[in-house]
């Protein structure tokens, strides 16, 4: 397509009183968006940007051509879709507010934990149950590191660390993702009791991915990396401009989602990450988090992963990553401000905390009615 169009929500306000009503509900949750900008694209450069509110943004959809129309009508939809939850085995995730995932790495050289929940299964098993404890909706159990530089891990190696922490979770109870993008692994790890894949390739590692997951019907999450192979860091391609990484990124994860539709998996199992940190600058980083509302033009519930990321440590005098907890909160408030169903982090008490305040302070401003007029 020479030309395409996306439609970013610009103006996010408490509730839709703010605005006598003119306001939409982000995806079906508890972010509201009263002022868009809708904007063109030609030959990857940015050509118009127009301004609209709810009562104006059809007048503005209808001026463009006829192919960019159909497609815009369908983002304004979409921003407005209301995700069903989560079908997790016997657990169910709602997306109606954020929900906090915890992340558990049995890695011997993740960059956040050192190896300790591999080197240790009780160490592990109690991790898991403080976060289930602390409210994480579910758990993300991961036995490859994919900081720049990992190496590659073989699948059998991969397997051997994943499937007991997959286990000693299922005995909890606890809904579990399983962050691997390759199929010998996702099937040990169904097989075992997780119920979702995370897969940081959005199943491009491995051309059997795609057909197993839409054989096996279970929800899947597509994150953005530039890399392809086993470097997903290499060779970022954005092009020039604060908005054109946003766009490109917005434009990549549509292709995906749309190569997971083609291949038979439901659109109600996909779940889009940005992902940041991967193959992208701090700068890269800080205009994708400002335009997250964006992505809900795509349709699909959103999953942020920036918990302790390096770019905390740029923006903080190089805190390493176990000091870097505020900036993981503060990033974290962001996407929940932004209406991001799904927050994957490391420190999941501090994380729902802060989301059962923001929680509250949505609450406080849909009944609160004092600046309105009397009679």
């Amino acid at each position: 397509m020479s030309q395409a169009v996306y439609i970013r929500p610009i103006a996010l306000v408490p509730g839709p009183h703010s605005e006598h009503g003119a306001a939409i509900r982000l995806a079906g949750g508890m972010a509201y968006a009263s002022r868009f900008a809708v904007i063109v694209r030609e030959q990857g450069r940015v050509t118009e940007r127009l301004l609209a509110g709810t009562d104006t943004i059809d007048a503005v959809i209808a001026g463009l051509p006829a192919d960019l129309a159909a497609d815009a009508q369908a983002q304004w939809a979409d921003l407005q879709r209301v995700h069903a939850p989560l079908q997790l085995g016997e657990r169910t995730v709602r997306l109606d507010q954020p929900q906090v995932v915890g992340i558990l790495n049995v890695t011997p050289d993740s960059f956040s934990d050192g190896g300790q929940f591999l080197e240790d299964v009780e160490v592990g098993r109690a991790h898991a149950a403080a976060m289930l404890e602390a409210g994480a909706a579910l758990v993300d159990i991961g036995g490859e590191s994919t900081r720049p530089g990992a190496p590659a891990v073989w699948e059998g190696d991969e397997i051997k660390r994943v499937i007991p922490a997959v286990e000693y979770c299922a005995a909890m109870g606890a809904a579990i993702s399983v962050d691997t993008r390759r199929p010998a692994v996702m099937e040990a790890a169904l097989s075992a009791g997780a119920r979702m894949i995370n897969d940081v390739s959005a199943l491009r590692h491995d051309p059997r991915s795609m057909a197993f997951v839409a054989r096996h019907g279970c929800p899947v999450v597509l994150m953005h990396a530039p890399g392809e192979g086993d470097d997903l860091h290499h060779n970022p391609a954005y092009d020039s401009g604060y908005a054109s990484v946003v766009l490109d990124v917005f434009d990549w994860l549509r292709a995906r989602r749309d190569a997971a539709l083609a291949a038979g998996i439901a659109r109600e199992a996909i779940v889009l990450d940005p992902g940041i940190g991967f193959g992208k600058t701090v700068a890269d980083n800080l205009a994708l988090m400002n335009a997250l509302p964006l992505f809900h033009a795509l349709g699909q519930p959103l999953m942020l992963g920036v918990s302790r990321k390096r770019m905390i440590g740029a923006l903080s005098n190089e805190a390493p990553a176990h000091e870097r907890l505020g900036g993981s909160v503060a990033l974290a408030f962001k996407g929940m401000e932004a209406g991001v169903q799904l927050l994957r982090v490391h420190d999941v008490a501090a994380t729902v905390q802060a989301r059962n305040v923001w929680r509250g302070l949505r609450d406080g401003a849909l009944s609160d009615f004092s600046e309105l007029p009397v009679g």
